[in-house]
Formats: structure tokens, C-alpha cells, sequence
């Protein structure tokens, strides 16, 4: 659950620096200005919340499994 919930968080930040240099908003590197890296960038982020909803959802289900 903490290894979801930690690359969840991880992966959101790492797509959203290559949404933003990829279109143009951070410069500095050879991905600032091509639109291809926005749109993994999407798709990284869009990874890292499943993988935090997920961890979640665990998170969830085992406090109502411990309530007695």
C-alpha cells in the first residue's frame, strides 16, 4: 500500500513537470516545447492516480476489516 501510494505520488509529479515541458510552460531541457511529452506526460499522471486510488481503496478496506 505505501509502495502504491509513495510511486502514485511520484509518478503525478514526474507527468506533471513533462505536461508542463512539454508544452513550453518550463524550459531548460530537450523535452521543453514537444507537445509528444505532454501527452505522456498525461498518461504518467493518469498512471499515478490509479495507483494512489488504489492505494486508497487498500488503505479503506483494511480500516473497516480492523473496526470491530
Amino acid at each position: 500500500m505505501v509502495v502504491r501510494g509513495v510511486g502514485g505520488i511520484i509518478l503525478v509529479v514526474l507527468g506533471a513537470i513533462w505536461i508542463a515541458q512539454g508544452v513550453g510552460a518550463m524550459n531548460g531541457s530537450a523535452m521543453s516545447g514537444h507537445g509528444q511529452y505532454a501527452v505522456l506526460g498525461v498518461v504518467v499522471v493518469l498512471i499515478g492516480l490509479f495507483l494512489l486510488l488504489r492505494a486508497w481503496r487498500v488503505r479503506k478496506n483494511q480500516d473497516l476489516h480492523q473496526r470491530p
